[in-house]
């Protein structure tokens, strides 16, 4: 386990694993580097990978103070600055997502690829779960909110042959504190106006029957970043990353080879 430093004094824990051109995987919500544990592996033939446990998980530090994702954000520069990495292609989802937006954003110089799963603009121009999504995930049955989770994560067939562990659900080692703050930087995440301005070659994945996030967001965010491309993978859920890793990881995989492909992307709906 290594660290980095903030400038505020924060100690980032952050893994690197292969050897290659580095891309940065950013996690979900209350979710540490594990999230990415068990598919990781499926970009190492051609890349390194870099993950972090954000403020508040895993092996980093909890200051006690607000988040959002502009300083997840900033946290990400501090891991690549300790790193010595100058520029990095960067694959974030569900909140890893909005992170990655910041990153685009505020950091452009140091993103050369960006990669945005199951994802939203955030603010007023988001779309939002539905009310009987948020009911479900706040029942206060802790096991069947846990089971309304799953089923927004992965489909029937999926849950049927993979018993678990389930890496996706939360850092258990998480405060309730932390806890409520990522829900809370989550919820304030707006680029939308600054979105225009991306400069790096994009790519917007979402799952065809994500309510979790709904695959609504994926239009917008494509039709607001110049040249961005969104690809649809039908029938998965808001863990297509993981339930639909053979179609997902080549995907990117491709991307990130090419550079935005003259030709369409081989495989599912394809949206310019």
């Amino acid at each position: 386990m290594t660290h980095a430093t903030t400038p505020d004094g924060v100690r980032i824990a952050y893994q690197l694993r292969g050897d290659g051109d580095p891309l940065v995987l950013l996690a979900g919500q209350a979710n540490s580097h594990r999230w990415w544990d068990g598919i990781r592996e499926d970009f190492h033939a051609a890349r390194s990978t870099i993950t972090i446990d954000y403020r508040g998980t895993g092996a980093s530090d909890d200051p006690g103070t607000p988040f959002s994702t502009e300083e997840f954000a900033r946290d990400v520069i501090a891991v690549l600055d300790d790193l010595g990495v100058d520029r990095a292609d960067v694959y974030g989802t569900s909140m890893g997502g909005r992170v990655a937006q910041c990153l685009a954003v505020h950091h452009p110089r140091r993103v050369r690829s960006l990669v945005l799963g199951c994802t939203s603009p955030g603010g007023r121009h988001g779309v939002e779960r539905g009310n009987d999504v948020r009911r479900s995930l706040a029942d206060p049955d802790p096991a069947a909110a846990r089971r309304a989770l799953l089923g927004l994560m992965y489909t029937p067939d999926w849950l049927a042959t993979h018993p678990g562990p389930y890496r996706t659900l939360g850092d258990p080692t998480m405060s309730a504190r932390a806890r409520r703050q990522h829900l809370l930087a989550s919820d304030r995440h707006d680029v939308w106006d600054a979105l225009p301005g991306i400069a790096a070659p994009t790519l917007v994945l979402h799952g065809g029957d994500d309510l979790l996030n709904p695959t609504a967001n994926a239009p917008l965010l494509a039709g607001r970043i110049p040249g961005a491309r969104s690809v649809i993978i039908p029938g998965a859920r808001h863990a297509y990353f993981e339930e639909f890793r053979t179609v997902a990881a080549p995907l990117v995989l491709d991307f990130l080879a090419a550079r935005l492909p003259a030709a369409p992307l081989p495989l599912w709906h394809d949206q310019q």
